[in-house]
Formats: C-alpha cells, structure tokens, sequence
C-alpha cells in the first residue's frame, strides 16, 4: 500500500493568482477585523472553491481593513474637561435641632425637596458625613460639585449646595484645596457662581447647542465623596418638567449620577458642557438612571447676570396661569389645546392694567408663539422688567394685542395652601358630578364670593379633576355663581348648547385655576 502523499501548506496547495483569494484567507481577513481570538482563526474552514475579485479590489479590502479604528472610549474627552471639574465641601450651620440636610428647606422650589432629599443636599449628620458641635449648634459639613468656566477661577455649582454656607471650599483635580466666594445665587433655576482666587484654572465651555435625545453624555463629578468620578449614559429626554419652578426645562440623562455629583457638569463627546447635574428620581435613593440637569443655555442666561449683579430680575406679567388642555381647548372653542390660560390676574399687576382677565388665553408674547404655560413664564422670565411687550390674547371669543410694560418678578413666591373648608350638612348635591355644594358665605373660612365644595364623590368626574373640599367655584362658563343653584342653570345652559365641557374657575387656598368637567351625563 502506497503512503498517503503528504499534506499540503495553504501556499502550496492553491497557486498564487493575482485576483483570487481563497475563503480562507476571507475568513482570517474577517477574523482579524473582528478582533477575535487565536482559536477562532483555526477553527476557520477552508474550501476549494475560490472567490475571485479584481486585484485591485483585492489591495483595496486589505487596505481598508489595516484603517480601520481600534475601538474608542473616552479617555481623549475625559482627559480634557476633568481637571476643571471641582468638589465643593460647605459648612452649613445647623441651628440647634438640626435635621442634617445642611440647608433650609424652605427656600428650595416645592417640587424639588423630595429630589434633593434623596439626592442634592448637602449630606450632614446623621447621615454618614462628619459634622461638630460648637456653642449649641450644629454644624454641618456637606459636598457636592462644580465646574471653572474661566481661567480666573469662576465656577457653576448648585444653589441647594451652598446656599446659608458658612464657608465654601473646593477641591481641584490635582488634590488642591482653595477657599471659595459664593458671588451669586439664584433658587429659581437652582444655580450658584462660586469664585476661587487665581488666574491659571483649567476650565470648560458651555455647549452652544441643545443635545439631541440619544446623544452620548458624561457626568463627571463627586459620588459620596469619591472626587473624579465619570460616568456615561446618553441623553434620553428634553423639556422635563418636575415640578420644580415655573421655569422648569431639564434634560434627563441615564448617565449615573448619585449625592454629591450635584451641581456637576454633564459633557457631550466634544467636552462641551451640556447640561449642570441637578436632580435624581429614586425610590432607593441611589442612581436608578433617571437624573436631571439644567440646560447650558439657562445656565449661560444666570450666570452672566450673577457675574454682573449677584442675582437674577426676571420680567413679570403678575398673572396665574396654567395649560389649556384638550377638554379646556374644547369648552373655549379653540382648535387645540395650545397657549397659556390666565386662572386670575394678580391686583395691580401689569397685566391687569393692561386689561387682562380671568379665561384670557395668552397665545403669543411679541408676535412668538405660546406653546403652553411654562413656554409663557420662560419667555416673560427671559425678559427684563420695563421692557414693554405686546401680547396676543383670546379674550371673549376674539383676538386681542395688549401692550404692557414688565414688572419686575418679586423674590419671593406666594404658596397655595388649601382650605380645609367645612361640610355644614347644608350642602346640595350635583349629582353625578359628584359634588356637594353650598354657598361660600354660609361656611366658616370660605370668604364671600362664589360656591364652596362641602363634599366630593370619589367615584365622580369632579375627583378625577382634582376638586376636593374647601375649593370654592367662583365662575362657571364664564359667569359668577353665588348659589348651588346658579351653578346648575349654567351647566344646564351649556349642555343645552350641546357642549361636552364645561369650564369652572374654581379658587383653592390664594390660587385659582380653571377646570373643566364633562357634562354629558351630568
């Protein structure tokens, strides 16, 4: 028996033509793009059946294949905007019962103090961070973080992070510790102007531009201490309202973000300073990849008048309002739900001189659209008090232009506290309205005017609308009712009219608001 002929090398077993590669050596080009292991280059098969390609081709995938990039993180951009970022370290005194929060609640915006409970406060005793006693006080040493933008050491941080600090310091980078001035604040939008003495600081830019929803983000800041932290996300919604301020416009990013990373900034992949890490949502009170950031251009907008005065003036209407929805869209006749519906002019503000009413709706500030509520306040907020203005107004069914000069925001926000009201048995029943109703001069605290909700139905339209004892109906469909019985005719009326809605302006504590119930079935 003749011995098997000896195998073959690849080389030796197919001719070198030029034009022709075999699918083995496809498989180890393919291989090696792919950047997989010794093995699965062996365990590649070969086949006698040849690909042909022009050579020239042939060069070109092998050219290509040698250009190709390595896979990119990055270290390039972390590299460049970290040495900017700093810790920021406050003491805050405590008083003498203090809860640890190293701030006063008070003055953080109501929508906020659960986020900032959870996530930006400065973090004293008792929780976990180290504080001392001195002269019957607490005092109170919290952190967070920040950001230089300009070589002479101003930098951004959170309002929640310094305001009624006793003393600021950061730390730098490089492990360097610098005493810091608070230079401005502003509770609105959350934001502080820190300044550190020097003229060297390694600083970063704000972005020009809005990021768009699926764009790559780094927050890079101070988690719990551990100065230097980076982390990555992308960014997965604009325009995020929480609550907070009626100038709410915050990015939500799932980059992780935890205590201490508040008042940090938020890159985009060209080291540009998208957005100021304000706020998380957690149920656990740890990163669950839902945090919030201030936009670059409000920060821009706050900064610069902090620079220049040490405080914000906002331009002021002195109007409630609130968003036209589709069923206050319907009982007003308008084709959409789109503008800014006045609940009530404030008495003597600009707005009421200028001839304002409760029901106008607001649709455009200067010949500029009117989206919705917040879209007003921002765009009056944005303006500077004695700037006159015209504004387009749907007053009574017809389109009105109003001019009126801007008064200035006050500095303080009046709160709404409902009335607990007073369910005297006299009540009348509205049936499946699901209320109970009587006059507001007959019931202790509701005032004079209008009809007071003695009783709501759970299970009635008027709950799912938020109508809850104490609210007094001042108006419906845009006339005053003083009795229960006022306040049938007018529904009667309305659906006699075949409208579905019908638009209540209901008063709760010192607010008021329009609310519209179906009447179909009423």
């Amino acid at each position: 028996m003749s011995a098997a002929p000896a195998p073959q090398s690849p080389e030796k077993a197919a001719p070198k033509k030029s034009g022709v590669l075999s699918v083995r050596r496809i498989a180890l080009l393919a291989t090696t793009v792919a950047g997989l292991g010794a093995a699965a280059i062996v365990a590649a098969p070969e086949f006698n059946m040849p690909l042909h390609y022009p050579a020239a081709h042939a060069q070109n995938l092998t050219e290509q294949a040698k250009k190709l990039p390595a896979p990119v993180g990055f270290a390039d951009i972390v590299e460049k905007v970290k040495p900017a970022v700093i810790s920021v370290r406050v003491k805050v005194d405590g008083g003498p019962a203090t809860t640890g929060l190293g701030a006063d609640m008070e003055n953080v915006p109501p929508g906020l103090r659960e986020f900032f409970r959870r996530f930006g406060m400065p973090d004293g005793m008792p929780n976990g961070m180290p504080g001392q006693r001195g002269g019957g006080h607490n005092v109170i040493t919290g952190q967070g973080s920040g950001f230089f933008i300009s070589a002479d050491g101003y930098a951004v941080t959170n309002n929640h992070v310094v305001e009624k600090a006793e003393s600021v310091e950061v730390k730098t980078d490089d492990g360097k510790t610098y005493k810091a001035k608070v230079i401005g604040t502003d509770p609105r939008t959350d934001l502080a102007l820190i300044k550190v003495d020097g003229a060297s600081f390694p600083f970063v830019k704000l972005a020009d531009k809005a990021p768009r929803i699926g764009d790559w983000v780094l927050a890079v800041g101070n988690p719990f201490g551990l100065g230097g932290t980076v982390t990555a996300g992308i960014v997965s919604a604009r325009g995020r309202d929480i609550g907070a301020s009626a100038y709410d416009d915050f990015i939500q990013i799932d980059a992780p973000v935890n205590k201490g990373n508040s008042g940090g900034p938020s890159f985009d992949t060209e080291g540009n300073v998208i957005g100021v890490n304000t706020a998380i949502y957690s149920p656990s009170g740890g990163s669950v990849g839902i945090a919030f950031d201030i936009p670059a251009d409000t920060v821009k907008t706050v900064i610069t008048q902090l620079k220049e005065h040490g405080s914000v003036t906002r331009g002021w209407i002195g109007v409630q309002i609130q968003p036209v929805t589709k069923d206050i869209a319907d009982s007003l006749g308008l084709k959409k739900a789109q503008g800014a519906l006045v609940a009530e002019p404030q008495d003597g503000s600009p707005a009421q001189k200028a001839g304002i009413k409760a029901g106008d709706v607001i649709t455009a500030v200067n010949g500029e659209e009117v989206k919705d509520a917040r879209d007003l306040a921002k765009k009056i907020g944005s303006m500077q008090p004695k700037q006159e203005v015209k504004l387009s107004v749907l007053q009574n069914g017809s389109e009105k232009t109003l001019s009126l000069t801007l008064g200035q925001l006050p500095n303080s926000e009046k709160q709404a506290n409902a009335g607990d009201g007073d369910n005297n048995g006299n009540g009348v029943d509205m049936g499946k309205l699901g209320l109970t109703l009587a006059p507001a001069a007959r019931v202790a605290g509701a005032g004079a005017e209008g009809v007071v909700v003695t009783g709501v139905d759970n299970s009635g339209a008027a709950a799912e609308h938020g109508f809850a004892t104490g609210d007094v109906i001042l108006e419906v469909a845009g006339k005053k009712v003083e009795t229960p019985n006022d306040v049938r005719k007018a529904i009667a009326s309305v659906k006699s009219e075949g409208k579905r809605t019908v638009l209540m302006r209901v008063k709760k504590g010192d607010n008021s608001r329009f609310v519209a119930l179906p009447v179909g079935n009423g």
